[in-house]
């Protein structure tokens, strides 16, 4: 009878371990239900109450949302965002702004803005055709200009091979470049499950600050709807894919170069030349072909739309004009 008790003894401190990790689980599995549950309804709430900017253009897979500003009328100017922005028509905003003579339009890709949050495989390709259709179905000048800030220089690589006799000039803001790029992660898309259950709208809460670009050029409106999209869209199952394919992406592109006769103006940021060893000599390879290029550096962060839309805007005017005029010697390199 000893013996029984003992070992009874001996197996009631697990047993009370099992339930009190069983308690917590359970607790833990209502916790996040609970705030799976409000996040999803906060945003419902959210979304029906905000007007949605820009207007919706059907494409194949869905719908891409387009946003025009600018005057009517003048030259067309295409806005493509880098990797992972929440809302490129907000984003762009100063440099729109400086951009008022022209006719910009800034299409936001799957999974940005106010498009649908999934697609089709994020492949160059399928992004360059999904651009293709966008704009075809606008009233817009061609050619046009074709800018890309980050990953968008993929974009803009591939689709003014794609189309050229669409495309008069590319801008590119600290764009990406192939050689550069290396393989991306996969697996289990954990940013947006977290997401999902509402943690991503916890750090906003609580650092509204660290989630929205840093600089004086936007207003207070545009600020707080990048927080608020951030709530909605952070970590969308489109993006996530486009992340993941960013080396199959580069490779792709592996050897293309823009044609000879599609002048080409890259801004770099300082921080990315002091960053990467490499950053300016992939800029000057990839364009050695080009008749009329220029590589202009500015000071800064990756992010150069954010804080030096003014020198951006005097810069493209003075490049397109010059172009027009035939006045403007190829391959110069300026910073500023």
């Amino acid at each position: 009878m000893s013996s029984l008790t003992d070992h009874t003894r001996r197996r009631w401190p697990f047993r009370r371990t099992r339930k009190i990790l069983g308690v917590v689980a359970i607790t833990a599995l209502g916790l996040t239900f609970a705030s799976t549950g409000a996040n999803a309804f906060l945003e419902q709430q959210e979304r029906s109450s905000t007007a949605q900017y820009g207007e919706l253009v059907e494409v194949a897979g869905g719908s891409l949302n387009v946003v025009r500003a600018g005057t009517e009328g003048g030259q067309p100017l295409v806005l493509l965002s880098g990797l992972g922005t929440i809302a490129p028509g907000l984003d762009f905003a100063p440099l729109i702004r400086e951009l008022a003579a022209y006719d910009v339009i800034v299409v936001e890709r799957f999974g940005y803005g106010y498009s649908d949050m999934s697609a089709p495989d994020r492949t160059v390709e399928n992004i360059s055709a999904e651009l293709h259709e966008a704009l075809s179905s606008l009233d817009i000048g061609k050619p046009y200009v074709l800018a890309g800030h980050s990953i968008a220089g993929f974009y803009t690589l591939d689709y003014a091979n794609r189309y050229p006799g669409e495309v008069s000039a590319v801008i590119g803001i600290d764009p990406s470049v192939p050689a550069t790029q290396s393989a991306a992660g996969g697996g289990i898309n954990i940013i947006g499950i977290l997401s999902t259950v509402g943690l991503v709208r916890t750090v906003v809460s609580l650092a509204p600050d660290e989630v929205v670009p840093k600089s004086d050029d936007f207003t207070t409106t545009e600020l707080e709807r990048m927080r608020q999209m951030t709530m909605w869209d952070y970590g969308n199952a489109a993006v996530a894919d486009e992340s993941n394919r960013v080396a199959s992406n580069a490779a792709a592109l592996q050897g293309v170069t823009y044609p000879e006769n599609i002048p080409v103006l890259h801004f770099l940021a300082s921080d990315s030349i002091a960053k990467f060893p490499d950053w300016l000599e992939s800029h000057k390879n990839q364009l050695t072909n080009v008749n009329r290029h220029e590589i202009v550096e500015l000071q800064g962060p990756h992010n150069l739309q954010w804080t030096q839309s003014t020198a951006m805007a005097k810069k493209i005017t003075h490049f397109l004009r010059d172009i027009d005029g035939n006045g403007q010697p190829e391959d110069k390199e300026q910073s500023f």
